[in-house]
C-alpha cells in the first residue's frame, strides 16, 4: 500500500517519472526505511522549499503508521 501510493504520487511531482523508484527495507518488525530514488534535477522538487513537500509526504505516511502500527523513515536519493 505505501509503496504503490509513493510511486504514484512522486511520479506526478517530477519531470522524469521514468527515473523514479521506491525501495522499502524492513529494519525490524516495527520499522521500515523508505528510499525514494529520482534523477538529480527532480530531487529538489521532491524535497520542496524548506522541506515542505517531503514533510507532507511523511505526514501522509504517518497515517499508514496509525493503521498498520509501523514506523517509517523516508529518504530521497539520486539515481546512480
Amino acid at each position: 500500500m505505501v509503496h504503490d501510493f509513493l510511486l504514484t504520487y512522486t511520479k506526478l511531482l517530477v519531470n522524469n517519472p521514468e527515473n523514479v523508484s521506491i525501495e522499502i527495507v524492513q529494519v525490524d518488525e516495527n520499522f521500515d526505511e523508505i528510499t525514494i530514488f529520482a534523477s538529480d534535477e527532480d530531487i529538489g522538487k521532491l524535497i520542496g522549499k524548506e522541506g515542505r513537500m517531503i514533510n507532507s509526504i511523511k505526514t501522509v505516511i504517518s497515517g499508514c503508521k496509525a493503521k498498520g502500527g509501523k514506523n517509517y523513515r523516508v529518504n530521497v536519493k539520486a539515481v546512480e
